[in-house]
């Protein structure tokens, strides 16, 4: 039989043992900092109906989708973790509680071109909270503490969350008579800063039709800066020309108002108007969140507020706001930059027993106290010479070796050895279990990212 040559698929990760444990742990980050704020953990399926995912997405999402039929089943795998999440809330409307609040870090598939720091599998890491009938903007004002709270707990410093409200460029297009391409000029805008304002004028003009002078009072518009206190005093100007306009902005100053209170600071943020994300389901307030020294990786995190999300799945209203955090893209360019911590523990184990005598009961003994103690511990009982499982511990990085002969056993003692130092002792099992935790402790501080 021919040996078949294996490979991955492009536009797909598989990672080596060590990376993997960096990225669960950036995982594990997001999970306790997402529950700190009140989420509860969700999963939904990978694949849905097609009908479901495409209900909402259509156009660009009908062209990058995995779809297949099974019998006669029309089959897709998700694109995105918001869309399903829709369907729940929908399908579970009278078991859930609301405001609904929930967390899901899941893999999602589009198949758009691989290229590099883009996948076509990938994770995202979401937050949604869901509303019955109203959602208070007091939840769009959170989002950025959640933003702040995750990166900064990652080990990131220099990053920005970029917010605006989609209400105000409605409002502002209304006021220019351009409410039937509002969705166009805003899509236009989003692309600003990777196409130059040269070019977004020129598709503003030529290929939308849009007067001269308005495109460039579109750009004059979207230029307002000089810190966000700064940008709504000016917004401030416009108001009492359109509702809508004045409804966002209202909901965007209280964003801006609480931020000191949830701990963001000025630093991290910024009201841009320029951000309008590109997907039509957005209503309301949007995020962007950008790495400073690394623009060229674009927004590592994103979202915003959706009114009518739930609306091809029940008649009720079910606002939301949320945001997507790319984890799969985040994670690539942290290692390609070198930004991932190489110090923090990545083996398998905390542990390695070797026993060194026939009867294995005192190793097995001594790796299950480990264990009560949450030590992860493990035996080694292959048929190798001792310098090979030194070898094995060297090579995974685990911290401890510990060796059980018949002189330890006899006097009572474990034999452990500190893999990073080279430092070796003899005592009981209970003390070298509390060394072993504090160094543990010790080994494992630093945050998950340099910088």
């Amino acid at each position: 039989m021919a040996v078949l040559k294996p490979r991955t698929l492009s536009g797909f990760m598989e990672l080596l043992p060590a990376p993997q444990q960096q990225m669960e742990r950036i995982m594990e980050v997001i999970r306790q900092s997402f529950s700190l704020y009140g989420f509860t953990p969700l999963d939904t399926p990978i694949i849905e109906a097609s009908e479901v995912l495409l209900a909402k997405g259509g156009g660009e999402t009908e062209k990058q989708i995995y779809r297949f039929t099974k019998g006669d089943a029309d089959l897709s795998l998700r694109f995105d973790l918001t869309v399903p999440l829709a369907k729940y809330v929908a399908m579970h409307y009278s078991e859930l509680s609301f405001p609904f609040r929930r967390f899901q870090i899941g893999k999602v598939y589009r198949g758009e071109r691989a290229q590099r720091g883009r996948f076509r599998e990938f994770y995202q890491a979401d937050i949604d909270v869901i509303g019955d009938g109203k959602l208070s903007p007091i939840n769009d004002a959170e989002i950025p503490a959640i933003i702040y709270r995750v990166f900064s707990t990652l080990g990131l410093n220099r990053f920005q969350i970029r917010v605006n409200n989609r209400k105000i460029l409605n409002g502002f297009y209304a006021m220019l008579g351009l409410s039937e391409l509002s969705g166009e000029v805003m899509r236009t805008v989003d692309k600003l800063e990777k196409i130059g304002e040269a070019t977004v004028r020129g598709i503003l003009v030529d290929d939308l039709g849009i007067p001269a002078e308005k495109a460039d009072e579109i750009l004059k518009f979207i230029a307002i800066s000089g810190g966000s206190k700064a940008i709504l005093a000016a917004l401030e100007g416009y108001r009492g020309r359109n509702p809508l306009f004045d409804e966002g902005l209202d909901e965007l100053s209280l964003v801006v108002n609480y931020l000191d209170s949830f701990g963001v600071p000025s630093d991290n943020f910024v009201v841009d108007l320029t951000i309008a994300r590109g997907l039509d389901y957005y209503t309301g307030t949007v995020y962007e969140t950008a790495l400073l020294d690394h623009p060229e990786v674009g927004s590592v995190c994103s979202g915003g507020r959706y009114d009518n999300l739930a609306e091809y799945y029940t008649e009720k209203e079910l606002p939301g706001v949320g945001i997507s955090i790319g984890l799969t893209r985040l994670f690539y360019v942290l290692g390609e930059q070198g930004m991932l911590n190489p110090d923090l523990l990545t083996a398998p184990t905390d542990v390695l027993i070797l026993p060194m005598t026939d009867d294995l009961g005192p190793a097995i003994s001594f790796a299950t106290l480990l264990r009560q103690d949450g030590i992860r511990a493990q035996l080694h009982c292959e048929d190798k010479k001792f310098k090979a499982k030194m070898s094995y511990a060297d090579k995974l990085r685990i911290p401890y070796v510990v060796f059980l002969g018949e002189d330890e056993v006899n006097s009572g003692v474990v034999a452990c050895k500190d893999m990073f130092t080279g430092e070796q002792t003899k005592l009981d099992a209970a003390a070298t279990a509390a060394l072993i935790k504090s160094g543990l402790a010790e080994k494992n501080k630093g945050a998950v990212i340099l910088g």
